[in-house]
């Protein structure tokens, strides 16, 4: 069970080698020991993520875990909530891609629209017969700004990540009543290995910022936030302004 001042117990991280899902697990830890389940493909990050964590105290066990893999997903989720009840579950998986590639090949839009939106669907019902269950829990959704209004220059992307959104908005509502709270956090550009090559966007971030975000709304039972809080702002700018200028907007 979470404690009186917000912090778990354990710790589920679908997508357990993302570097924004660590940092919110080194977050955690830095206030007491929890045991953490890494769901992920069976890999050598895997690997050094688990060591990473248990260097810091952590109690740690791995799933292997095929975000492509569908119908694989409830056995996932058995296997991750076998040895006890999860207190917080962050869903942190997810592709980019090459913005101009993925729209003009079929098999990588596929792919990418898969695992962004069509797997966080399903990981998410899921999840949710698993917390329904437990009567409480905490789920941290990792959406993105993407997402928020489409852009020309990554809309496929975009697209999974507002359907994303959308979607673990509504499961928050829906777990509601059964003592579950959803957070969905909203990134603008995150230094990360995924992002690794970029050009730097305004208002960037690291890992360890958005963890600090993520974790202290999560403590709060808020439903949504940005990270930074001032893309908040920026991006309800945006959504507003009429679409003859926005397509002219460089970003």
């Amino acid at each position: 069970m979470i404690d009186a001042v917000g912090n778990p117990q354990s710790l589920l991280l679908l997508g357990g080698t993302s570097d924004i899902a660590l940092a919110i697990a080194e977050k955690y830890l830095a206030e007491k020991p929890l045991r953490v389940v890494l769901a992920a493909r069976q890999s050598p990050r895997l690997e050094a993520a688990a060591q990473r964590l248990k260097d810091r105290g952590a109690e740690v066990s791995t799933v292997v875990f095929d975000a492509k893999d569908t119908a694989s997903h409830p056995k996932v989720l058995d296997a991750a909530f076998a040895d006890g009840d999860i207190d917080v579950t962050v869903v942190a998986f997810g592709l980019l891609g090459d913005p101009e590639e993925v729209w003009q090949d079929h098999a990588k839009a596929v792919e990418l629209a898969t695992v962004n939106y069509a797997s966080a669907v399903s990981v998410g019902v899921a999840l949710a017969e698993k917390l329904k269950t437990q009567g409480h829990g905490r789920i941290i959704a990792l959406s993105s700004v993407a997402g928020e209004r489409v852009r020309r220059s990554n809309f496929l992307y975009g697209s999974t990540k507002a359907g994303f959104d959308g979607f673990y908005l509504g499961l928050g509502e829906a777990l509601a009543p059964y003592g579950v709270k959803a957070t969905v956090v909203r990134p603008g550009h995150v230094k990360t290995k995924m992002t690794e090559g970029l050009k730097p966007a305004p208002l960037s971030v690291t890992a360890e910022q958005v963890a600090d975000i993520a974790v202290d709304a999560s403590r709060r039972g808020k439903e949504l936030v940005w990270a930074p809080a001032p893309m908040r702002l920026m991006m309800s700018i945006l959504r507003h302004v009429p679409r003859p200028i926005f397509r002219k907007l460089p970003i």
